[in-house]
Formats: structure tokens, C-alpha cells, sequence
């Protein structure tokens, strides 16, 4: 039997999320949406598919019978309206996973840390990062990058269609684009060019590491290895080019060592399930998401 989820927030991640679950997963059923407008057309496309539609908030969910049976609970709302929800839900035993940029929950990357970081709170909970943030695209690289070649510094760049972009990550453009504590790194920058081309560009994103030492084959291996574990859930998930390794003198920035620069060239196509395909930044997240959900069902089975 799957395990039910309900998922709060009708807008286009939401419904994404959705989109996905209805017809490709194994381990979950969309059982419920949770929205705030009546007129939604999230919550409209839900119960046109057999979903039960929850108009008025996550109390009105709370006072539900159904509410017993769910399993899991994603959460597609907004940083300021999770912190509510969160607090709503406190004593509630189903999983919960954030796709919202309140970063309360320990941060996800499914073929990184996922087995390590859900659980770590009073509940399984799981934080997937944001829009315009570099877990899944950058992060998977650099995390596994990290432990062979001792990170001395993270840069990421991040270049993307501005028609994706929402007032949040405009507002906050660098907000977790590049948690440099996260993979290792001793320094970070993160870099967001929003480019308003039509049609919009797809996503790609470039990684350069500086290390103190490197293996180089052992991280060409591993960057590889790592595109192929994303690949299982993100099949647009690709190298533009071969992953990029060079020896460099002291001094990149003031006090830097001398060591290894690896680049690794990203493009990341939406698999246009509901977004559509340019916005991989978003694709990739909803799809992170749910793969984390199954893995905490999965855990249980």
C-alpha cells in the first residue's frame, strides 16, 4: 500500500510535485492539496485528478479525518508561511519536507546526505533547499568533490532564465546559492545571472573548487559517478563538458595555497512534467523532494 502525502501549496511547485507523484511513483499517493484560494488553479487541476482539495489552510487539513492517514507532508508554500505551518503541524507524527527557503530543517541533497540528514530532528524532516540555491545542482558535485580533495574554496555560478525567478530570489539572490560549510569549503561565493532572453535559456551551473590536494582521477571518477546518481531522479541532470582539473599557484584570493582548481560545467533540463523544461532550478528540487519521501517511506516498509 503507498504511503499518503498531502502537499500544502497550489502554486507551480506544488503542483509540479504533484504532477509527479500522480503517475511515477511506486511508494506514495497524492492524497491531498492544501490551499488558500478557492480559485486556485492548482487546487483545481487536483481535484480533477481524484485529489482531495483542502481550500482553506493547513487548520482546516488539521480538522480532517484524513488528516490520520497521511504519511507525508511537502511543504510549497512560502519561508514565512512554513514557520506557521510548522508550528500548526508540531504535533503531528507524518514526515515533513520544506521546499521553501526557511532553511529550519537540516538541508537535503538525496545522493549526498539524505540517509544521514533526515531524522535528525524530534521528526524525520528534510529542507531541499531553495530556487536559486546550488544542493542538488552544485552541491551534489561539490559534496562529493569535498572529501577527496579537502576544499579550500567554493565557487558557484549559477546562470538561468529570469522568467523563473521569483520576487524571493531576486530579493535574496545569493541566499544558500553557495553553503560553503555544508561541502567543506573554508570560503564561498555564489554568483546568479538571471538572463531575460526569450525563449528562456535552460539552467546550467558552474562549480570550481580549489583544493589543497587532489587525486585526479579519483575526483573525475567521482564528479561522474555523482551525475549519474542525480540522473536517477533528474534525468536532464548532465556535463556540459569533461570535468576540468588544473594545478594553480598560491594567491587566488589573499592567503590562498596553492593547489588544484576543478570545474565542472552543469546543465540541468526540467523533465516539463508541469514547469516547464528551462526550469530545471525548480524541476530539480520538486523532484529532490520526492525523492526523499520515498526514501523515509521506503525506511519504514
Amino acid at each position: 500500500m503507498k504511503a499518503k502525502a498531502a502537499i500544502i501549496g497550489s502554486g507551480h511547485i506544488g503542483t509540479d510535485l504533484l504532477v509527479k507523484i500522480l503517475p511515477t511513483s511506486n511508494l506514495l499517493e497524492a492524497s491531498v492539496m492544501v490551499g488558500i484560494d478557492p480559485m486556485s488553479q492548482g487546487l483545481a487541476f487536483a481535484g480533477r485528478h481524484g485529489v482531495t482539495v483542502v481550500d482553506n489552510g493547513v487548520q482546516d487539513l488539521l480538522k480532517r479525518p484524513l488528516m490520520n492517514d497521511i504519511a507525508v507532508i511537502f511543504d510549497a508554500t512560502s519561508a514565512g508561511a512554513h514557520r506557521a505551518n510548522l508550528d500548526a503541524l508540531k504535533h503531528v507524527r507524518a514526515r515533513i519536507i520544506d521546499l521553501t527557503p526557511a532553511a529550519v530543517g537540516p538541508f537535503v541533497v538525496p545522493p549526498v546526505n539524505l540517509a544521514g540528514s533526515c531524522g535528525r530532528t524530534g521528526r524525520e524532516y528534510g529542507d531541499m533547499w531553495r530556487a536559486g540555491n546550488h544542493s542538488d545542482r552544485g552541491g551534489s558535485i561539490s559534496g562529493r568533490a569535498g572529501p577527496l580533495c579537502r576544499n579550500c574554496g567554493l565557487d558557484c555560478v549559477q546562470i538561468g532564465g529570469a522568467r523563473d525567478a521569483g520576487k524571493y530570489r531576486r530579493i535574496h539572490p545569493d541566499h544558500r546559492t553557495c553553503h560553503r560549510k555544508r561541502w567543506g569549503a573554508s570560503r564561498g561565493k555564489a554568483i546568479i545571472v538571471l538572463n531575460p532572453a526569450e525563449p528562456p535559456l535552460m539552467m546550467r551551473d558552474t562549480v570550481v573548487c580549489l583544493c589543497a590536494g587532489a587525486d585526479h582521477a579519483a575526483i573525475r571518477a567521482s564528479v561522474n559517478n555523482m551525475i549519474e546518481l542525480v540522473q536517477g531522479y533528474v534525468p536532464g541532470y548532465r556535463l556540459k563538458q569533461n570535468v576540468q582539473i588544473e594545478n594553480v599557484a598560491a594567491g587566488q584570493w589573499p592567503g590562498a595555497p596553492a593547489g588544484t582548481r576543478v570545474t565542472v560545467f552543469l546543465e540541468i533540463e526540467g523533465a516539463g512534467h508541469h514547469l516547464p523544461v528551462y526550469a530545471g532550478n525548480l524541476d530539480i528540487m520538486t523532484s529532490a523532494a520526492m525523492r526523499a519521501a520515498e526514501y523515509m517511506v521506503g525506511q519504514n516498509n
